[in-house]
């Protein structure tokens, strides 16, 4: 029975060693890609970055507009304030605390609404990096594909491919 458990075992080494050897002959590849670089230099952020832009402009000039005016109107109060009477001082004054809280309050909105919105057009973009990534790793034979690595070797670097593949599918 010894001599059998020592037969067993070597098999079991020149196995193991034979399957070792296969493996390494094999190329293992891997690709990092950079997320960064994807939100800022592809063509389909550029155009979810626009398209934010215009649809949260407007809003956010008239936004600025009721700020400058509330400031003027604050600094309006400063200035006139010695000169009211006191019920004037505290109805300008409760009309400038009312304001105040409305811009608040509008600021907070937009901020909120833009927030939701840069999410839900960055959930698209990297939907579609995401698919961008798996077209490349397949194409390419990538065994593995990393993103955002904290160093790593700059020709493993699969970025500008995968930025390739996004760009040409603008608008599809």
């Amino acid at each position: 029975m010894n001599m059998l458990s020592k037969t067993v075992v070597v098999a079991i080494l020149a196995c193991a060693s034979a399957f070792s050897s296969v493996a390494q002959a094999q190329e293992f590849r891997v690709g990092i890609v950079n997320t960064d670089r994807i939100l800022r230099d592809s063509n389909v952020a550029k155009a979810a970055q626009g398209k934010l832009e215009s649809e949260f402009l407007k809003r956010e000039k008239d936004l600025n507009d009721a700020i400058n005016v509330f400031k003027g109107a604050a600094e309006k109060f400063e200035r006139d304030a010695p000169t009211l009477s006191e019920s004037q001082r505290m109805a300008k004054q409760k009309q400038l605390m009312d304001q105040d809280r409305d811009l608040k309050r509008r600021q907070r909105e937009f901020q909120e609404d833009l927030g939701a919105r840069k999410n839900e057009e960055n959930q698209i973009l990297f939907e579609k990096a995401g698919r961008a990534v798996k077209q490349v790793a397949e194409t390419d034979k990538y065994d593995l594909v990393l993103q955002d690595a904290a160093y790593f070797n700059p020709k493993h670097d699969i970025t500008e491919k995968v930025i390739k593949v996004l760009n040409s599918s603008v608008g599809k």
